[in-house]
């Protein structure tokens, strides 16, 4: 059997594993590891599998995902997220679709502490829910809302999908994250919208809600204000050069925790609460790593990746056609493949493509995380859809999906909109203290 040979028959038994719910860090280290055995021998595979196993587990700017994640799960259990959330209500609940327009921006600030868009949409979604429904929202609105909302928690910075692409590539976080500070805004903004315009042709889905007073506001905003200090002290920190990405984690974490403190929010089950799910997240995130390197040095043996990069360059479409290309696929992907299995699938194609194309790894990392937050929202697989299910559990699950597309139509508008000016996504990079 010849290398390429092999090489389709572990993609294909790497999808067949994946299609049988096999988690996706077990199904790439029992393809890598068997592949690696067929191509190299027994002790090289077991070899490649210590090695790299030590190495994603001493990896420093790694640090950064338990911290950022502990961050979050502070966040979520001191408050603070309903404190946004409540502060956004005050100030735009009037309008039509204002819960709606509040969940967004909720979502957004969430995603500054969190990362996770599985955690922005499972905290948001316990407050906003409940209000929605109390104002009598339409259910696909309101969900609709929570799940897009959610996916903000993988682009705006910290993100783990940014983390993860850095390590992949080798790319700096720190640039990353500022990468994604535009583009979040940008899309948080295209939400916002997508909320007009649904609530303007069928309004009965977003009623208006009562007037705050100014006093109101304010008293909102002063509540929220911390949420505001800790995320300018961390992403702030790593723009102007103060903090590397791994310090600013830490002192978001430790900011997070003395607040949690001060807000006498903390008792014995909320802490083993949070130290449990971060160290599930945490977890989950380095086995898919070190699944991602184990498989990715077989793939790597068998030459499929690399021709598939001659097939890609060899195409007579121009740089944008390739783009859009490589969108496209990573949208049919999202319809069915978990955001993380598609990054550590693809990136050693399409990632070799973008440097031969001599493109921004910079720029292109925050068009993956977008198509990424697409795929979190897609039918079948929607994972953010699965979790919105969870919280509200007597939506049905078609409703939910349609309450998702206004908000997928944004993403992709938000795409066209990178792909036609890049420096959207590189200016703050360019700018910031390395």
């Amino acid at each position: 059997m010849s290398e390429s040979a092999i090489g389709f028959v572990g993609l294909f038994a790497l999808f067949a594993l994946l299609f049988l719910r096999v988690p996706v860090a077990m199904a790439m280290l029992v393809v890598g590891f068997i592949g690696t055995v067929v191509m190299n021998g027994y002790s090289a595979a077991l070899s490649a599998l210590g090695t790299e196993a030590f190495e994603i587990s001493v990896t420093l700017p790694l640090t950064v995902i338990p911290l950022f994640v502990l961050m979050g799960n502070l966040a979520g259990v001191s408050g603070m997220s309903r404190d946004l959330f409540n502060a956004a209500y005050r100030w735009v609940g009037h309008w039509r679709g204002g819960l709606a327009s509040a969940t967004i921006v909720g979502c957004a600030g969430f995603a500054a502490l969190s990362g996770s868009s599985i955690a922005s949409a499972v905290t948001m979604g316990r407050v906003a829910l409940p209000e929605m429904k109390r104002f009598k929202y339409g259910d696909s609105l309101a969900t609709g809302a929570v799940a897009a909302g959610g996916t903000l928690g993988i682009l705006i910075p910290p993100s783990t999908g940014l983390i993860i692409y850095a390590i992949l590539t080798e790319e700096s976080i720190g640039r990353l994250f500022m990468a994604g500070v535009i583009p979040g805004i940008l899309l948080t903004c295209l939400f916002l919208i997508a909320i007009a315009i649904v609530t303007r042709l069928k309004p009965e889905l977003g009623p208006v809600g009562p007037i705050s007073t100014m006093k109101e506001k304010w008293e909102s905003l002063r509540r929220s204000i911390t949420i505001v200090g800790i995320v300018i002290a961390t992403i702030g920190g790593i723009y102007l050069g103060v903090f590397t990405p791994v310090e600013a984690a830490g002192v978001g974490a430790i900011l997070t925790f003395l607040v949690a403190l001060f807000r006498k929010s903390l008792d014995k089950e909320k802490i083993t609460f949070v130290i449990l799910q971060s160290l599930q997240t945490t977890a989950t995130v380095f086995m898919i790593l070190i699944g991602a390197h184990v498989f990715i040095p077989f793939m790597a043996l068998t030459h499929l990746p690399a021709d598939m990069v001659s097939f890609l360059i060899n195409l007579d479409v121009g740089k944008t056609g390739i783009i859009i290309l490589i969108i496209a696929a990573y949208i049919f992907l999202g319809t069915f493949l978990e955001g993380i299995a598609m990054l550590v699938l693809t990136l050693p194609v399409v990632f070799e493509v973008v440097t031969q194309l001599e493109m921004s790894p910079i720029w292109f990392g925050i068009v993956v995380v977008i198509v990424v937050e697409m795929g979190l929202i897609s039918p079948p697989v929607g994972v953010n859809v699965f979790v919105v299910k969870s919280v509200a559990q007597e939506v049905p699950m078609g409703t939910i999906f349609r309450g998702i597309w206004p908000f997928w139509f944004a993403m992709g508008i938000c795409l066209i909109i990178l792909v036609a000016f890049p420096g959207i996504a590189t200016f703050l990079p360019d700018t910031m203290y390395d």
